[in-house]
């Protein structure tokens, strides 16, 4: 598997490109960001094609970018857990307008739940869903690259906030313990904003879980 990390938007969100190794072409994207010009010049000069869309959760600084990828590539797929669609359509609940830049988009999104597997750009990944920083918010994780790609629920040190619209901060820290740190312990996370780190390194020492 091959992995490109994009820091994209004045929030620093994680956008992750990711192949199935180094010489494909076809890629799927994990979460667009806020702005799309750095998403859309990568995939423009590596000359790669996305297949597909998956967002870990519905927040405005990881959803926005939709807006100019999809018309770039009108093929695309845009997966979503069930329950954070809405915010989509609903721009108190995805945050954007609190921001001062209410943003809708209207899609025929494909809807995830618990345990569904999803395969794009030769890529599998298991969604796991760890409500609490939304109600939706789901991790995915590859289990033959041992890679999960956590969004904002589990960070460095750290995990998500739970006070916004539809957050649950004791179902959030019970997300992670049931569904996560059951993990291998090399599994490599690839979280929604900031730098990786590993499920070991998280059950050992972020504050928060132990």
């Amino acid at each position: 598997m091959k992995i490109n990390r994009l820091v994209l938007g004045e929030f620093q969100t994680n956008c992750y490109v990711v192949r199935a190794d180094e010489a494909a072409t076809d890629c799927l994207i994990v979460d667009t960001g806020l702005d799309a010009a750095g998403l859309l010049r990568f995939l423009t000069e590596h000359k790669l094609t996305p297949t597909a869309v998956l967002l870990t959760h519905g927040h405005a600084d990881h959803i926005v970018a939709l807006e100019e990828v999809i018309p770039e590539y009108p093929d695309l797929k845009v997966y979503i857990h069930k329950l954070d669609a809405g915010l989509l359509t609903d721009p108190e609940a995805n945050l954007s307008l609190m921001a001062g830049v209410p943003f809708t988009i209207d899609l025929d999104a494909l809807l995830l739940d618990d345990g569904d597997v999803v395969t794009e750009a030769g890529i599998t990944l298991e969604v796991i869903h760890t409500p609490g920083h939304t109600p939706g918010g789901v991790c995915f994780y590859a289990e033959a690259d041992g890679v999960l790609f956590a969004g904002d629920t589990l960070f460095a040190g750290s995990l998500g906030r739970s006070d916004f619209v539809g957050g649950d901060g004791e179902l959030l820290v019970q997300s992670i313990r049931t569904r996560l740190l059951s993990l291998p312990p090399e599994t490599a996370v690839c979280p929604g904003h900031a730098m990786r780190t590993t499920i070991g390194r998280e059950k050992a020492c972020n504050p928060f879980l132990t």
